[in-house]
């Protein structure tokens, strides 16, 4: 490859200075312009891959961009033969409205540019739910993190003040410190690995009964949110569409576990 003559201009000036630092002071600019010369030094080996290296990145890009959208195509599909499975409605668009009406839960309300997406909605098991993808954003610029799980929503036929309960973690420490204190019950073992929040401790005695202790000590992958009419459960990740079902179950369950007498006179 012949090199072009404003390709030259740079590499004198680059060529001269590897020369200066390599001990050979008496690089002339005759030589340096040389093409033989130019071939045998590092600059030019590093110029003549650097088209590879764009070429390389640009196609790594690609592949990952095409798979995401096959694996997001796929994941639409399946969830399109879910609803037509559960009889519920199915809306994949990005739905900035849904993230603002349920913004009152705690998880709901995190970051910035925050949406629902893969919407599933309808009656499941005599209960309005919806079930969706949801998407938020942390930081800007390099430290811009994406942060995508599924949440699941139970509609309640009475009101309740906020209820959270979650597995013991780096989250519940830092509510402690900032003045939410977390409840204790008689369970250690349920103490120890759950963090559970309300300003009502009554109420929040009531839903943490025994049967409801003992479920969620052996389900400990979610967290559950309680307020106004919603009950919500939600995960660090989003699941696998074959998951949605099973996990739908387990919302229902939940809302069995709570007592009747809790919705009597609400």
């Amino acid at each position: 490859m012949r090199l072009l003559s404003r390709d030259k201009s740079v590499i004198i000036t680059a060529h001269r200075a590897v020369c200066r630092f390599e001990g050979r002071n008496n690089c002339q600019l005759k030589t340096c312009a040389r093409e033989s010369e130019y071939r045998k030094s590092k600059i030019y080996w590093v110029l003549q891959m650097e088209p590879l290296i764009v070429v390389g990145f640009v196609a790594i890009f690609i592949v990952v961009l095409v798979a995401g959208i096959m694996s997001a195509r796929k994941r639409r599909e399946a969830m399109v033969s879910l609803a037509a499975k559960l009889g519920l409605r199915f809306d994949p668009a990005k739905d900035r409205h849904l993230a603002r009406r349920y913004k009152f839960l705690d998880k709901l309300r995190r970051g910035s540019h925050r949406y629902a997406y893969n919407v599933l909605s309808g009656s499941h098991q005599g209960h309005e739910i919806t079930v969706f993808d949801y998407h938020y954003q942390t930081g800007s610029g390099k430290d811009t993190h994406h942060h995508h799980f599924s949440f699941f929503i139970l509609h309640l036929a009475a009101t309740f003040p906020e209820l959270i309960i979650g597995p013991e973690g780096v989250f519940s420490k830092i509510a402690q410190a900032v003045g939410y204190d977390d409840i204790d019950f008689e369970s250690h073992e349920f103490s120890k690995r759950f963090c559970v929040r309300s300003a009502d401790k009554k109420f929040a005695y009531d839903v943490c009964n025994a049967r409801m202790i003992e479920y969620l000590l052996s389900n400990r992958d979610f967290s559950i949110e309680i307020e106004g009419n919603v009950l919500a459960i939600s995960f660090s990740r989003k699941l696998a569409p074959e998951s949605i079902e099973p996990n739908l179950n387990r919302l229902v369950t939940v809302r069995s576990l709570m007592p009747d007498y809790l919705f009597s006179g609400r």
